[in-house]
């Protein structure tokens, strides 16, 4: 309800007044007040839409009142009563912005129309600012839908470049070339913290935050160049602990090293894993630079199972390689005639990343572990095999119950719900995958990802709405499945090279040709 004060130094005016307001706008929530000073107090107090202000008062006069009111709270909208009908009065309070004024006395019909076209601004930027507010909730509900997505494809397979630039612009992250992944290890059955930890991240402005698979959740985090990386990275992480309630057994963040770009991430994402790996240090949180150097000599191969090539390995299931490998690292070692402990311990570290991606993936694997402390290197060649063929065989049950059209299926939702906020969790849920199952199996399949796809069929609708001349942009922007018409445009600008209105124009450049 629209709430109204009438200040007046003399009771009969303002009663007069409340009675013609009560008659013809029942509506009203309707407050008095005698005087400039208790006008001011009772606007911060009553919070009026809008202010009849007697201009002529003893003590703080109308026009002074209408000052430091304004001062406070500029929406708040005025109109002057008075019996001076005088340019210098009307120029003064026009400089307030007060919206009209009536001469004393008035007609109450002139009193009801001025008062009236008054309420109805009130009333329409009321309905504005709820439809503002409106788009806004539905476009930061969908920027988190993105944000996710984004984060999961950067991390695991790739993403559209429109949309990356797009999301750094919309999500106002301060532009900066170096960036580094964190992962944050959770207890299991912790989805309830996923929300005060994004929440966390949100205030800082300084990430994007992704999908929580199994216990882990990363996070991309932009430098911010006030701050040292530790210095950054350290007090995130602790704000991040902060919300384990004080029982921390199961918390850890990983922190990996900073890179120049989004094309290089994946290689700071693993190497957050690695930092991830020893949960039981007493600082739950620990930099990759900080994890202990593998000092042996010639050690090649055990190296490069810190990098990306055999991460993608494990995500496209190339066992044999995998066991081949990691069979090299075991032959080396026993050339080396290195300690067996040293050499089981090295292998539970490699072990334990393939079986990290696996989860990550929504392969269900047990923890990998030795079942006794090794006596010769054929026994531990054999446990190792027996822990490889457990996961192999947990990632082949997973995707023997994949079903044959589930591409099709993917591909049919899409088209049929392009207008609505699809994530790759929604997705996931509607034919029971991973996410990143998912983003790997359309790059496989289709060559491209879902937001591809999706995009595509969004621009292919908004062509054809583009032909109606009664839509406006900003209509067809929403009913595409849009929430910020800009951004519409800079993705149709992206996919089409020309801009909508100029679609639009081409469009009817040809219906006029036609015709002649």
């Amino acid at each position: 309800m629209i709430r109204l004060l009438i200040v007046d130094d003399e009771q009969i005016e303002r009663e007069g007044m409340q009675v013609i307001l009560n008659r013809h706008f029942p509506e009203l929530v309707i407050e008095q007040a005698k005087n400039g000073n208790m006008a001011v107090r009772m606007a911060g107090e009553f919070k009026p839409d809008l202010i009849l202000m007697d201009i002529k008062m003893p003590g703080m006069n109308g026009l002074e009142a209408v000052e430091k009111i304004c001062a406070n709270d500029p929406t708040i909208k005025f109109i002057m009563v008075t019996a001076y009908d005088t340019f210098d009065y009307m120029r003064q309070a026009i400089k307030f912005g007060v919206k009209d004024y009536l001469l004393k006395p008035s007609k109450s019909s002139d009193i009801v129309l001025t008062i009236g076209k008054v309420l109805k601004q009130i009333e329409e930027e009321s309905e504005l600012r709820l439809k503002n507010k409106q788009e806004k909730d539905a476009l930061q509900k969908t920027l988190a839908l993105v944000e996710t997505d984004v984060v999961t494809q950067l991390l695991f397979d790739h993403v559209h470049e429109v949309h990356v630039d797009m999301l750094l612009e919309m999500l106002d992250i301060p532009s900066t070339k170096q960036l580094f992944v964190m992962s944050v290890l959770l207890p299991k059955g912790s989805e309830n913290y996923y929300s005060a930890i994004k929440e966390k991240v949100r205030k800082s402005k300084s990430g994007w935050v992704g999908a929580l698979y199994s216990n882990q959740l990363p996070i991309i985090v932009f430098r911010q160049p006030d701050q040292t990386f530790r210095t950054q990275a350290t007090t995130l992480a602790r704000e991040i602990l902060s919300l384990s309630e004080a029982d921390l057994k199961e918390w850890f963040v990983g922190i990996g090293n900073i890179c120049g770009s989004l094309a290089q991430i994946r290689q700071s994402y693993q190497e957050s894993l690695i930092a991830s790996m020893d949960t039981t240090l007493p600082v739950k949180y620990r930099y990759y630079s900080d994890v202990p150097a593998i000092n042996d000599v010639n050690n090649q191969q055990l190296v490069k199972h810190h990098k990306k090539e055999f991460f993608d390995q494990i995500r496209f299931g190339e066992w044999e390689s995998i066991r081949t490998d990691i069979m090299n690292v075991i032959q080396y070692y026993e050339n080396e005639n290195i300690d067996l402990l040293q050499i089981q311990q090295r292998l539970l570290e490699v072990l334990w990343i393939v079986s990290r991606v696996l989860r990550e993936m929504g392969v269900v694997t047990a923890t990998p572990l030795y079942s006794y402390q090794t006596i010769d290197y054929r026994h531990l060649r054999s446990e190792t095999n027996q822990l490889l063929d457990k996961m192999k065989q947990s990632y082949d049950q997973h995707y023997e119950r994949l079903e044959a059209d589930t591409i099709h299926q993917i591909k049919q939702y899409i088209i049929e719900h392009s207008s609505e906020d699809i994530s790759l969790d929604t997705l996931a849920k509607k034919v029971d995958l991973s996410p990143i199952y998912i983003s790997k199996m359309f790059k496989e399949k289709l060559g491209i990802n879902y937001i591809d796809l999706l995009t595509e069929c969004r621009i292919e609708k908004a062509k054809k709405l583009l032909g109606d001349p009664e839509k406006s942009i900003k209509e067809i922007t929403f009913e595409v499945g849009y929430h910020d018409p800009n951004y519409f445009s800079k993705v149709f600008k992206k996919m089409c090279t020309i801009s909508p209105k100029d679609y639009r124009r081409t469009l009817n450049g040809k219906k006029e040709m036609n015709s002649l």
